[in-house]
């Protein structure tokens, strides 16, 4: 199973999410997902950099293959402009960039005062979404006018030998049936293995399936738990809100109906290994094929080391 660092824009700033992925190369981690937000969930987090500025500075600084984790095409920024990311990025990382997508969450798509649809209409959205990158990607003029989205006399120039490949985000059945049926692979931040056999029983066959958690690495579990609650509150917000609160404020406010203790479950916390292995054999139980783990907080040479020595000689014998 692959395991892979998780670049949190929401948390650090681009000269540290550039540490990081220097230091996750470094400690034996295979690959990078790296979220893209225009608001942290919370002001704790406080930050969010630009993901398309920060993937041309990834390509300069490692040979990891980069996933965005995930890129909302449908209502923040049009799909032909995304299109046109996704290919230069492609080119900068030599065809190692994989463009997840998903449909979003209010929190960053309602900025220019647009309308925040409903799920279906959202998922409806994406699977046109996809289609109109895909159709720009095949290299010539397009001109597309759709439910949702209008092309005019569109081409892109600057273009990888090959077209990224497209994973695509789902946490209900539906969503799920949608990343099976016109998705390259699968991406999911939840060890559930029923979606993984419903995404591949419904289209996804041995397409790639991607999951990913955060941790947060400290001297003690007591520490981790006190740093995870000050900065990922929001963790522990149930249910459809994570899709329909609108900022970061909204988000505080839900956090304070989660207790502390609830970290504990929602991320791993400390520095005892197998807690991390464990961690990372639910997702293998489950059927993914590479997994992403995100560092919390201050600890992150600390991080590293753990799993440098002493995570990936047991993963890997």
């Amino acid at each position: 199973m692959k395991v892979g660092y998780f670049l949190s824009s929401e948390e650090f700033t681009p000269a540290e999410l550039l540490e990081q992925a220097r230091g996750a190369e470094q400690a034996g981690f295979e690959a990078l997902w790296i979220s893209d937000h225009y608001h942290p969930w919370v002001d704790a987090q406080g930050q969010s950099p630009f993901v398309w500025s920060m993937i041309g500075a990834l390509s300069q600084v490692t040979t990891l293959p980069v996933t965005t984790a995930v890129t909302c095409p449908t209502v923040r920024i049009h799909p032909a402009v995304l299109a046109q990311a996704a290919a230069t990025s492609a080119v900068l990382m030599n065809g190692r960039f994989v463009l997840g997508v998903g449909s979003g969450e209010a929190l960053n798509e309602h900025i220019l005062g647009d309308a925040w649809p409903s799920a279906d209409v959202r998922l409806e959205m994406l699977e046109e979404a996809v289609h109109v990158m895909r159709e720009l990607w095949k290299g010539g003029f397009v001109e597309h006018r759709g439910k949702h989205y209008t092309v005019e006399n569109a081409r892109i120039y600057t273009m990888p030998e090959t077209p990224p490949p497209i994973y695509v985000s789902g946490f209900g059945p539906k969503a799920v049936d949608l990343a099976a049926r016109i998705g390259d692979g699968y991406v999911s931040t939840m060890p559930d293995g029923e979606l993984v056999g419903r995404f591949r029983d419904n289209g996804g066959g041995d397409k790639p399936a991607q999951g990913g958690f955060k941790a947060c690495f400290a001297p003690t579990e007591d520490e981790a738990v006190r740093i995870a609650y000050e900065r990922w509150p929001n963790a522990g917000v149930p249910g459809e809100l994570s899709q329909v609160l609108p900022s970061p404020r909204h988000f505080e406010q839900a956090s304070q109906l989660v207790p502390p203790e609830k970290m504990r479950e929602a991320h791993v916390c400390g520095s005892d290994p197998d807690a991390h292995l464990q961690q990372i054999e639910q997702y293998a139980k489950a059927g993914f094929d590479e997994v992403y783990v995100s560092n919390i907080g201050p600890h992150q040479q600390g991080f590293f080391d753990l799993y440098r020595s002493k995570v990936f000689p047991s993963l890997r014998g």
